[in-house]
């Protein structure tokens, strides 16, 4: 019974023999207890009635020599049969598991008929107590938090970097697009309204492989521009010098949408589903408020990436008196998760919303203030943005 039930189903998918009766033993707890409590019961049973008459016949029927010989016994079964077995074979589940199934599979083919008998009163006992039992495949499915459990407790089992990968797919149901993406505002987008040239030009400095491509009055976007794409046709439109934004616009791929609010998890599969790479996020009414890719998604899973686009590096770093300066569009989550802080993360997503809501208002630079048990200090804010926050340690 101390068996455990994953490592055995391993054992028996690999063919162990040994294993697959232990398993099919498990899989009809109600007869494996049976004929387990039969013979032990009656070998104890039976020792107890042997001792008896050994006691009589050899030192008579005196209460001394009686009471003597039933605490005797009862120590031997105790010690002999009862408490050292099942601590060892707690201790090695399963080697003694496997070992023994070899003598209760036998054993319970032999004493089927008795078994199968004393268990229709041990039914009909539980149905008059109104006690259902059902044993199912002898595996108990296990919920998120309990699949969690096991890997934080798994110590030297699974490698640290691995145990810090599956506890990061956990999160994943948890954490939406709305978590990860890049906000509306930090987002690089091409004007398709400028003149070419600074559209080439744009395309010539940019750090990112794919851009989205907005145009009109409301600023909407429209597509996605691929920049090898638009290098192979800067490239063949060089030497006639005859390109043009017809031709550019031919290249530029439809945006993908997804609703703000979508899991992590969907979305993954979603890029997968779609064979894509890019989404812009939008609200209920339409209006853009990020743009998520998979690398955003691979980063909460596996950690931040060696490379890393000039707008994402540098959003906080360190002073000498230990506290942080931190950019306030920085995620609340990344801040908790990066810089072992303890800021709420239930509400607002940024440190900047976080701060807005803190006042209700737009502060002064050089305020001082503490959320929970951080003391932050507005470093600088500019155009109803706060821009800069300092975290004391």
């Amino acid at each position: 019974m101390s068996i455990n039930r994953y490592r055995l189903r391993h054992l028996v998918n690999e063919g162990h023999r040994g294993a697959k009766i232990t398993n099919n033993l498990l899989l009809q707890t109600d007869k494996l207890l049976g004929v387990i409590l039969l013979c032990n019961n009656f070998v104890n049973t039976a020792l107890a009635t042997l001792v008896t008459v050994m006691t009589v016949h050899l030192f008579g029927e005196g209460e001394l020599i009686l009471m003597f010989s039933t605490l005797a016994v009862t120590f031997a079964i105790l010690i002999f049969s009862e408490i050292s077995p099942k601590i060892i074979a707690a201790a090695y589940a399963e080697k003694v598991g496997i070992f023994v199934s070899y003598i209760l599979y036998p054993l319970l083919q032999v004493l089927y008929p008795i078994v199968w008998f004393i268990n229709l009163f041990v039914k009909a006992w539980l149905k008059i107590l109104g006690i259902k039992v059902s044993f199912g495949d002898g595996v108990n499915s296990l919920n998120m938090d309990e699949l969690r459990s096991i890997v934080t407790d798994s110590g030297k089992f699974i490698p640290s970097k691995h145990r810090s990968i599956l506890l990061n797919l956990f999160e994943l149901e948890k954490i939406e697009v709305d978590d990860v993406m890049i906000a509306h505002p930090q987002v690089e987008v091409i004007n398709f309204d400028v003149p070419l040239e600074q559209i080439l030009d744009h395309i010539a400095n940019s750090h990112h492989t794919r851009i989205p491509v907005r145009q009109g009055d409301r600023e909407e976007i429209f597509g996605i521009l691929h920049i090898r794409k638009a290098m192979n046709l800067i490239r063949f439109h060089h030497q006639k010098d005859d390109l043009t934004k017809d031709d550019l616009r031919e290249i530029i791929a439809d945006p993908y949408f997804v609703p703000s609010g979508t899991p992590l998890t969907v979305q993954m599969q979603e890029f997968q589903k779609n064979k894509r790479r890019m989404a812009l996020v939008v609200n209920e009414y339409g209006d853009l408020k990020g743009l998520v890719t998979l690398e955003d998604i691979l980063e909460e899973v596996i950690g931040d990436f060696t490379t890393q686009s000039p707008s994402r590096i540098g959003s906080f770093h360190q002073e000498d008196d230990g506290g942080w300066l931190v950019d306030g569009s920085s995620s609340l989550r990344d801040l908790n998760k990066k810089l072992k802080l303890t800021l709420p993360a239930d509400g607002p997503r940024t440190l900047n919303g976080l701060v807005l809501e803190y006042f209700q208002d737009i502060p002064e630079a050089n305020t001082c203030f503490k959320i929970g048990t951080h003391v932050l200090e507005i470093v600088q804010t500019q155009d109803r943005v706060v821009k800069i926050v300092k975290i004391f340690p």
